[in-house]
């Protein structure tokens, strides 16, 4: 259970027996702050009033990342109280005392930030630029809303019906509710059975002062963990964080801790689910132990066994077979005794019960096969891979601390990884043997048993025993402070070709833990080469790493796990596009996989129908979701290209007909005509070995050339198309979505690009602020997503503007009158100075946080190396000063020019008849009222 922080009599014994450790001195500090323990980089204080701070420095981003921890989550509910967390994430972004506009302010600072809840935790976190006045302004804006929150009634009016939008999101996902149905069959008293988005009820009637209540009872900094991380002073840092947090008073409250154990299950629990939908499920969840047990690591590992693709146990009996389209499992690291829970998805015209028999005999099995060490050294390798890549992407740190900060201690992400080394087999058999019993399962059947066999689930460790006196390992090496100017990236690339034509940049710069980021792009064909081959295209990259002359898939896998690299490869259009994270010792070992997936595949045909029954789950997945189909039907309507066009739209049953009849040999022949390295770019970026990477690089593609050429397929603009408005019925849909569009001509280099970029952005692109959310979200609460986008393309003269809003289909009229409203009102009235100057600021410090991350760079200079194109970053510096020497009158003629309702074509997909039908019906009377005595 967690632990209470108030008794600091205790704390501080402790502390100064730590202190005295680790040779710390009080003096050092502000007054009222100790220094509590340092683990890898990683230093925790403690304030008087009971807030834990995180510091991380990390100079090798000219970025920072606040983010701060509420130990309050769905766990933390009591009757009548579900959902309330997560409603109070989204209301503490309504304003506080000093801070009366955050999503304005979030803005002004070119910030990256969300808030997020789950059953143990809530969280919120922005990343921004590195400077005094940014950090000073996070600090005081978390400080003041951690206690001066408005929590208004006003605000709760439209906020409820925004987060409703929101739950009905997760109604519309058949695979979603599943879950839930499962989980709360599985815990019948702990609240880990309920939903962390809450009940329709609950969220919608929730009274304002029980909301209020709630806040002040836990939004608290005895039950908050404050991280820093990035380019930071820690001595100044820390002193900014007592100027701000040390000033609010130590609650006088005392937290009881959560006390309800979920009873040992006595026999396997059954679920049924019927929806309207495409495909069918299969679902089966387990109870475990909780993050912090020792059991955990084991389990994740027994989880990775099964599921993993394409060596899993679960994956060889149920996708391998063809009886389901794809499977997963996954052990969340909970504050209690928690879950493992599996989910396969099976096409309509599969066996669902052959599923769920094969799925459940593969999992009693598990407790009598034995585990191989090859099994488990693959999984250990995988997840302390991600471990350490998790401390090297610091300005996503907090959202991963936060999950273990939850279970008890953010010192559980070493000692979980530490205990993940030291795994065994026998490990895994036992924990097997121990909770993936039938009676301490909940499937979608109910079978009686005889003889029952429980699985005692055992209690969470005390986790202030546990991490007292841990030190962990060194901490991960620091990289440079780089800066990540356009002329500093000019300066430090190194560009050049092949004798084939290849282009490649190379920026090496020491960074945090020696990471590196590789990105490689092919470019083939022609448009009448590609005529009816898009999916082909995308197949034949899917299936590169799917086996070469030397290495299975399975290999493949293995290596780049052992390698601790993430490597992606994905088509699209004319491109194969690779992206490669890694360390510099395992660059080059990465790279040689790449290379021989790229230039030996083998197109393995039981791995191509493998790929071919996910690909065709995924589009029949789609076939009856309002945000899939309004998307499909627009894009449609608005380009116009043949049939069978590479950039034409085709609906989802003319995709599934095409990959039905997609053959292996379709694939073979498209990779030997088309594929080579004569139109290729590639990108590194980070801390690698700039001449025996660019000697790999040059032996592997420097003279491979593809059969056929390459002719790039332009971009029509379709300009002033206006299609006929549609209204597409959806049935059993609780949610609906709207997309409007417009086209015209427009190159992203253009005159008016620079202002129609910036009055976009002030319309819908930038955070709650802007005029659609301030209006359609803000106020009215009537869409939790709503914004505009717009296109512009590089080398042909082809744009786009459009928007979108997701939303209750009975409050259609009410969208659509206010999203109107507002076009017409900008288009009038014109952006206000004070808009354009805070946008302005807004815009410019996120491209420059946008700028410091090495994928950025990597992938921008693939984009820019292309032969039609042949950009440096001179374009980047050029579009920000465009940015920051905007006037009123530039922004508003451009938008003027560009966007008029009248000329949008708008799509909308919901169940409407549904909705119509309920309007009709008579209000009844309330319980307690429309009566005489």
């Amino acid at each position: 259970m967690r632990k209470s922080y108030n008794q600091m009599g205790r704390q501080l014994l402790l502390a100064a027996l730590l202190f005295s450790n680790l040779g710390v001195f009080a003096q050092d500090l502000p007054a009222g702050i100790t220094k509590y323990t340092s683990v890898e980089g990683i230093t925790e204080y403690r304030l008087e009033n009971g807030l834990r701070v995180l510091l991380f420095p990390d100079a090798s981003k000219p970025t920072v990342t606040v983010n701060i921890t509420y130990l309050v989550g769905s766990r933390h509910e009591g009757y009548g109280e579900a959902g309330m967390a997560h409603l109070l994430e989204h209301m503490v972004f309504k304003g506080s005392t000093k801070h009366p506009n955050i999503p304005q302010e979030l803005t002004e600072h070119g910030c990256w930030p969300n808030g997020t809840t789950w059953l143990d935790r809530t969280n919120y976190f922005e990343t921004f630029s590195a400077t005094e006045e940014n950090l000073r302004w996070a600090l005081d804006m978390e400080a003041d809303r951690m206690v001066n929150s408005f929590i208004a009634k006003k605000d709760l009016d439209t906020e409820f019906s925004v987060v409703r939008n929101e739950f009905e999101m997760g109604e519309n996902s058949p695979q979603y509710v599943l879950q839930e149905r499962v989980l709360s069959s599985a815990f019948l008293w702990h609240n880990y059975g309920k939903s962390t988005i809450g009940n329709r009820s609950d969220i919608e009637r929730v009274p304002i002062e029980n909301l209020q209540a709630f806040y002040r009872r836990y939004y608290q900094p005895d039950n908050a963990v404050l991280l820093v991380a990035g380019k930071i002073d820690e001595a100044q840092t820390i002193k900014l964080v007592g100027e701000y947090f040390s000033g609010i008073a130590k609650p006088t409250r005392v937290l009881a801790n959560t006390y309800t154990q979920e009873p040992t299950q006595d026999g396997e629990r059954s679920v049924m689910l019927k929806r309207t939908g495409d495909t069918q499920g299969v679902a089966a969840a387990y109870h475990v132990p909780g993050g912090a047990h020792p059991d955990h690591p084991a389990l994740n590992v027994l989880l990775d066994i099964l599921t993993n693709e394409p060596s899993g146990r679960l994956y060889k009996a149920l996708v391998e077979t063809k009886k389901v389209a794809f499977q997963y499992g996954y052990t969340p690291a909970l504050h209690d005794p928690g879950f493992a829970y599996f989910y396969a998805e099976v096409r309509k015209e599969s066996s669902l019960d052959s599923a769920r028999m094969v799925m459940m005999k593969t999992l009693d099995e598990t407790l009598q096969q034995p585990i191989s060490a090859e099994e488990v050294e693959r999984a250990k390798s995988k997840f302390v891979s991600r471990t350490e890549s998790m401390f090297r992407n610091v300005d996503r740190l907090g959202l991963s601390l936060s999950e273990y900060i939850a279970s008890g201690d953010w010192r559980l992400v070493f000692i979980q990884r530490d205990r993940m080394k030291k795994v065994t087999p026998e490990d895994v058999t036992r924990v097997a043997k121990a909770y993936l019993k039938p009676s301490n399962r909940t499937v979608g059947l109910f079978i009686p048993e005889t003889n029952s066999d429980r699985a005692d689930v055992p209690a969470t460790p005390d986790v202030n025993d546990l991490v007292k006196d841990y030190k962990g390992d060194q901490a991960v090496s620091a990289g440079e402070a780089f800066d990540p100017s356009p002329a500093n990236i000019d300066a430090r690339t190194k560009r050049g070709q092949e004798a084939n034509g290849l282009r490649y940049a190379y920026l090496p710069k020491s960074t945090r833990g020696n990471s590196v980021s590789a990105s490689l792009r092919l470019r083939y064909a022609d448009e009448k080469s590609l005529m009816f081959k898009g999916i082909i295209a995308t197949l034949t990259a899917s299936m590169l790493e799917r086996g070469t002359k030397t290495r299975t898939y399975q290999q493949i896998k293995d290596e780049l796990d052992k390698l601790k690299a993430q490597v992606y490869v994905y088509g699209s259009g004319q491109m194969t596009n690779v992206g490669i994270q890694t360390s510099k010792p395992n660059l080059l070992p990465a790279l040689a996989i790449v290379m021989d997936y790229l230039k030996n595949p083998t197109f393995p045909k039981e791995e191509f129908e493998k790929l071919k029954q996910e690909k065709l789950v995924e589009i029949e997945a789609q076939k009856q979701e309002p945000q899939s189909i309004a998307s499909n039907v627009a894009g449609r309507l608005m380009n116009p290209y043949p049939k069978g066009h590479i950039w034409a739209y085709a609906t989802f049953d003319e995709e599934i007909e095409v990959l039905k009849k997609a053959t292996v040999e379709d694939v073979k022949q498209f990779y030997k005509d088309y594929y080579g390295a004569d139109n290729a770019t590639v990108a590194i970026v980070g801390d690698f070995d700039e001449a025996a990477t660019a000697k790999v690089i040059k032996q592997g593609l420097g003279a491979w050339k593809a059969l056929k050429p390459y002719v790039r397929v332009p971009h029509l603009a379709f300009a002033n198309v206006k299609a006929p408005n549609q209204k597409i019925q959806t049935d059993d849909k609780a949610n609906a979505m709207m997309v409007t569009a417009v086209n015209f001509e427009l190159k992203d280099d253009a005159p008016d690009y620079a202002p129609l970029y910036m009055a976009n952005y002030i319309l819908g692109d930038g955070f709650l602020n802007s005029r659609l959310a301030t209006r359609i979200r803000q106020k009215e609460g009537l869409s939790y997503g709503v914004g505009s986008y717009l296109n512009a393309n590089s080398v042909d003269n082809w744009g786009d503007f459009g928007s979108y809003a997701i939303y209750n289909p009975e409050n259609s009229d009410k969208l659509m009158q206010a999203y109107k409203e507002e076009i017409e009102k900008i288009t009038k009235e014109g952006v206000t100075s004070d808009e354009l100057k805070a946008a302005k600021s807004a815009i410019v410090q996120s491209l420059q946080v946008e700028l410091s991350q090495d994928g950025v760079i990597a992938s921008k200079w693939n984009t820019y190396l292309a032969k039609s194109l042949n950009r440096t970053f001179v374009y980047d510096a050029d579009f920000i000063k465009k940015i920051e020497t905007l006037t009123s009158e530039q922004v508003n003629a451009a938008l003027r020019k560009y966007v008029n309702y009248d000329k949008l074509t708008i799509v909308q997909a919901g169940d409407f008849a549904k909705a119509k039908q309920k309007a009709a019906e008579p209000q009844k009377a309330g319980a307690l009222g429309g009566g005489k005595n």
